[in-house]
């Protein structure tokens, strides 16, 4: 059996002040009444191990109390002052223990709360590595809150700015300096413009991004509750590129295959 000591701790602790306190009344110095301790004691048991504790330690309080206020007086027995303050400190300490209990259940019940919330997005997260469609999560400022594995592969992004939860605009210049997109030189900055008025305004309309690298992605952008935009790229490569005139298959390859070894594109991408 395993020992508790978080539910003892707070009855010992008001037992331990209240034999202190009638010790050294008695035997060095006289001691004023210790109920505004006994009430601090009761809502330190109850915050570490819960309401019981903490009314096992209010009831050890007016015991204590109800014994002290009979010690201090001249003749036995109580008077309506006597008794009117121990129903006082019972109150208190009964109520300082239920309160803080239930504040102490409440903060527990969040704090598992959030722990299950973080375990279910650690899934998700997971889960959003393991398929082929890049997905990058905005928050209402444009950061990235989220990037999964396939964008990062697609668009040759490393783990470290991933997580460093970089604006949409930064994304797309990645993209282009790193010369991702199958486009001129002089059409890419007109591209970047376009797509990040398309994100901005929650354009929903699905667009072909073609890659130097030969894949096509379909883009689509869904704007979320909160501000924030959900972004998706899909590999479309074995739709899209059976569009391609096969009398020109030759020609796209070469122009693809110029693309990559263009020697302004690998300096960018060894950048």
């Amino acid at each position: 059996m395993r020992f508790d000591w978080r539910a003892i701790s707070g009855p010992a602790l008001t037992a331990i002040t209240a034999l202190a306190a009638f010790l050294i009344d008695r035997l060095i110095v006289a001691v004023p009444n210790p109920a505004p301790l006994f009430v601090c004691i009761v809502a330190l048991a109850s915050s570490i191990s819960g309401i019981t504790s903490g009314l096992i330690s209010a009831a050890i309080a007016v015991a204590a109390s109800a014994l002290f206020f009979l010690d201090h007086r001249a003749l036995p027995g109580y008077d309506a002052a006597d008794v009117a303050r121990m129903l006082m400190l019972a109150a208190t300490t009964a109520g300082t223990a239920l309160i803080t209990g239930m504040l102490r259940q409440k903060w527990i019940d969040a704090f598992a709360a959030d722990q299950q919330h973080h375990a279910t997005s650690a899934r998700l997260a997971a889960a959003l590595d393991q398929v082929d469609i890049g997905i990058v999560l905005l928050d209402a400022d444009t950061r990235a809150e989220f990037i999964n594995r396939a964008f990062r592969d697609y668009f040759a992004l490393s783990d470290a700015q991933a997580e460093s939860k970089p604006p949409f605009v930064a994304l797309m210049y990645h993209g282009r300096d790193t010369g991702a997109y199958e486009l001129p030189e002089d059409e890419l900055s007109a591209f970047v413009a376009k797509r990040i008025e398309m994100m901005r305004s929650g354009d929903s309309t699905p667009i072909n991004l073609n890659l130097a690298d030969g894949q096509v992605l379909r883009f689509s952008c869904t704007a979320l509750p909160d501000g924030g935009r959900m972004l998706s790229y899909t590999p479309v490569t074995d739709l899209v590129r059976h569009t391609d005139d096969p009398a020109k298959a030759d020609e796209y390859r070469a122009q693809r295959a110029g693309r990559e070894r263009h020697p302004a594109r690998l300096l960018r991408a060894a950048e």
